[in-house]
């Protein structure tokens, strides 16, 4: 696979069934498993033209799927211009090592860039070896732990 191959284009709605098949096999590498409730409303805040939501992409080759990401731009104290969350990145296990999730994570790039908003960050599980291997080029390690409230 090239990377010029690659097409890149917005979330849509007749994108439902893919993109469930693809945010399903993200959340299942994540061990997670949600009901059908969260599925709508993730999908509808994709779709919406309300730009403090999400915004996502899907990666095609021809009529195949190869991956997705999802973004949120967010206020900072530290930032008066906010700052790009990238909170889902995936790529369907065929296409992984064949640029897919570089050039979605270029894209999220670009779409900072163009709103003027220089920093994006995002997390991963210490056993998503294979996918800090690309990070490790794209992006900067961080010494910041994450904690979570008890639930």
């Amino acid at each position: 696979m090239n990377q010029d191959t690659i097409q890149l284009r917005p979330i849509v709605d007749a994108d439902r069934d893919i993109w469930g098949t693809l945010w399903t096999g993200y959340l299942t590498y994540y061990e997670t498993e949600l009901p059908q409730a969260v599925y709508d409303t993730a999908f509808a805040r994709l779709l919406s033209d309300d730009p403090t939501t999400f915004q996502g992409l899907i990666a095609w080759q021809g009529d195949t799927a190869l991956g997705l990401v999802h973004w949120v731009f967010h206020p900072h104290m530290w930032r008066p211009e906010g700052v790009c969350y990238l909170q889902d990145l995936f790529t369907a296990p065929e296409a992984r090592g064949k640029g897919v999730g570089r050039c979605l994570i270029e894209a999220v790039y670009a779409a900072a860039d163009a709103r003027g908003v220089p920093r994006v960050y995002w997390l991963t599980q210490e056993f998503n070896y294979r996918g800090r291997m690309l990070y490790d080029r794209v992006g900067t390690k961080t010494p910041f732990i994450r904690y979570d409230r008890p639930l």
